[in-house]
């Protein structure tokens, strides 16, 4: 593609140089950049990408966009905007052929539950004999391919290029996780989405976001997109009638068919009769589609939120009810959400990757609705992000749990201890004397929550879920919370 073709898809406050180039890629990484490349100085939050402009051209990038005037060899076309982040998000997807606008695009954010909820959208999909993508937390997928992932949502030229490979594929549905990062970073601009879902909103990413409300109007960034002058027709938004922030979103998507979901209130598709065990939750969803029963493999409160969403998204996109229901009671979990670890125990292991206030209330509430003893918390917080969380999670884990087990999470470069004595000011006002116990080590928490635990309890570990990692310092180590609690197991049963 010529850079003057490219640069149509943004507003350009001056360029130089041969605009005829033939561009044969596109990167913000001057380490990606090769012979015919165009590189995108995007400003960073520790370096400016202005700053790798002459590595970028010494590695063959024949065009630069940035937004600051820069300094290149006469050869080399450039170009000013006034945001450089979303003229990559535009500029990738021009650079692809505008993917997104080849298959239906369903974009589910929320603090609490787009994982679960993406994965049960896609597995309706599949059952409806879809060709699906799936774009998430955990891994990304092309049909029954799995790839590895670095964010919950790609950098924009990432996600292009993805999309790009999933249309050239013949992927007929695209679903999406789409962080509040993304949006106010704008790596889903230049995506077209046809469905968008709310799940909640709680408080987590205060350490990105301002404030609360910063972070709310993040997420109605992505129902906003549904009404873009230009967009088709046909789109919807599903919205979470329970959460507070309901009536934001929805004045967010003023446009566009609106579906609501909930359990409490008044909404288009609702739960009753719901019965929650160890092993899965049973109930009857009921509403604009009419009743269907289900008996999911998967069990809590929050999970019947996520499979409401999951519902009324795919009958939104006309999916029959029989095959919802065949795909949701067929799904057997999600990796590290509510992921029982069972060796044969009298007690059960579960581990979470609840790492909010809210997500770690909501796996203790249903953990202690299906103890019949003790219930016995691992949790810790991540180093490098909301402080404030900290307490609220310490004060919710002490409200919940019999005995607590405070330990390290990813504590990246913030001394563990530093860490776990702002989580010890939530507990200090709740939890009863010798109720807890600070280990910094979380192998060894683990082990000890293990050896503790006595038949009819639960433990919940809680933070990493489906990570295979711990991030000490600046470095990566290998740790999965689940194979942690089948050794502790397996040394218990020796």
């Amino acid at each position: 593609m010529l850079f003057q073709e490219l640069l149509k898809s943004v507003e350009v406050h001056a360029a130089d140089g041969p605009q005829n180039t033939v561009l044969t890629g596109i990167t913000y990484d001057s380490r990606k950049v090769e012979p015919g490349f165009l590189f995108v100085a995007v400003q960073g939050f520790k370096h400016d990408g202005a700053e790798y402009i002459p590595q970028a051209v010494e590695k063959g990038a024949v065009a630069v966009v940035a937004q600051k005037a820069v300094t290149v060899p006469p050869n080399v076309a450039w170009a000013l905007v006034a945001d450089s982040r979303q003229a990559l998000a535009l500029m990738s997807a021009s650079f692809y052929g505008n993917p997104s606008t080849n298959m239906r695009m369903v974009g589910v954010t929320g603090t609490n539950g787009k994982t679960t909820t993406t994965n049960l959208i896609a597995s309706v999909l599949d059952e409806a004999g879809r060709k699906t993508g799936l774009v998430g937390t955990i891994h990304n997928r092309i049909g029954a391919r799995k790839l590895v992932v670095s964010h919950t949502t790609p950098e924009s030229t990432d996600l292009q290029e993805l999309l790009h490979e999933m249309a050239t594929e013949q992927v007929s549905d695209c679903v999406m996780e789409v962080s509040s990062h993304a949006l106010a970073l704008h790596r889903v601009d230049g995506c077209e989405f046809d469905t968008a879902v709310f799940t909640n909103l709680t408080q987590d990413h205060l350490d990105f976001h301002p404030d609360m409300q910063s972070y709310l109007e993040a997420k109605q960034a992505l129902f906003r997109k549904l009404a873009e002058p230009g967009a088709k027709r046909g789109k919807c938004a599903v919205v979470n009638a329970d959460d507070a922030y309901a009536g934001s979103i929805i004045e967010a998507a003023a446009g566009v068919e609106v579906y609501t979901y909930g359990i409490k209130t008044s909404a288009d598709v609702r739960a009753e009769d719901i019965d929650v065990s160890a092993r899965g939750v049973s109930f009857t969803v009921t509403g604009k589609w009419g009743r269907c029963p289900l008996d999911l493999r998967i069990t809590g409160l929050f999970n019947v939120y996520n499979t409401l969403a999951a519902f009324t998204a795919c009958a939104a996109m006309g999916i029959p009810v029989e095959v919802i229901k065949k795909a949701l009671e067929g799904m057997p979990g999600v990796p590290g959400r509510f992921e029982l670890v069972d060796a044969g125990q009298d007690f059960a292991v579960i581990v979470d990757y609840a790492h909010t206030p809210d997500g770690l209330e909501n796996v203790l509430k249903t953990a202690r609705e299906i103890t019949t003893g003790k219930l016995i918390t691992v949790f810790g917080c991540g180093g490098d992000r909301d402080r404030t969380k900290r307490p609220l999670m310490g004060r919710i884990a002490a409200g919940y749990s019999d005995y607590m087990l405070v330990t390290s999470d990813n504590p990246r470069t913030e001394a563990p201890l530093d860490i776990i004595r702002d989580i010890e000011k939530g507990l200090e006002p709740v939890a009863e004397n010798n109720s807890y116990t600070v280990e910094p080590d979380r192998r060894r928490a683990i082990q000890l929550a293990v050896r503790m635990a006595q038949k009819g309890d639960v433990v919940v570990i809680a933070g990493k879920g489906h990570e295979d990692y711990q991030i000490i310092g600046t470095q990566k180590y290998p740790f999965d919370d689940r194979s942690e609690a089948a050794a502790a197991l397996g040394a218990l049963q020796a």
